[in-house]
């Protein structure tokens, strides 16, 4: 069964990585906009789908990390630069979907003048946190 809940509690108990910024005032923020647990996932166990806000100051920068699971990024205002292991910086503009391979290690930054703002989407499994990092 769908249910919707009130952004307060769907926050409540998610871990969400920790996200610093090239500013010593500022940070990128994460805020879940939708979690829910289903038991109908193709591998036939339950799992949670878990839909986030994101917003990046410029100049702000998450940490190096990873993710046990793809996480789709929406970008809706401003530039995205991910920079994933092995692969050159890309830049995710307005308008753009991409998708964070797992077990990748990557760092996001906003490199430009204006707020960068997405949504992301990702299914995993119940209660596992949203990122790992790496050294």
């Amino acid at each position: 069964m769908h249910t919707t809940l009130p952004t307060a509690d769907a926050i409540s108990g998610l871990k969400v990585g920790q996200t610093a910024s090239a500013k010593a005032q500022g940070a990128a923020k994460l805020t879940t906009l939708h979690r829910e647990t289903v038991a109908s996932l193709p591998q036939g166990h339950e799992g949670e789908i878990r839909v986030l806000s994101a917003r990046l100051e410029p100049g702000d920068v998450t940490p190096r990390h990873s993710h046990r699971f793809p996480v789709t990024v929406c970008v809706h205002e401003g530039v995205f630069t991910l920079e994933l292991d092995g692969r050159p910086p890309l830049a995710i503009g307005a308008g753009e979907v991409f998708v964070e391979p797992a077990k990748v290690a990557m760092t996001g930054r906003n490199l430009g003048t204006t707020p960068a703002v997405m949504t992301l989407f990702y299914v995993c499994e119940a209660g596992v946190p949203f990122a790992d990092p790496v050294a």
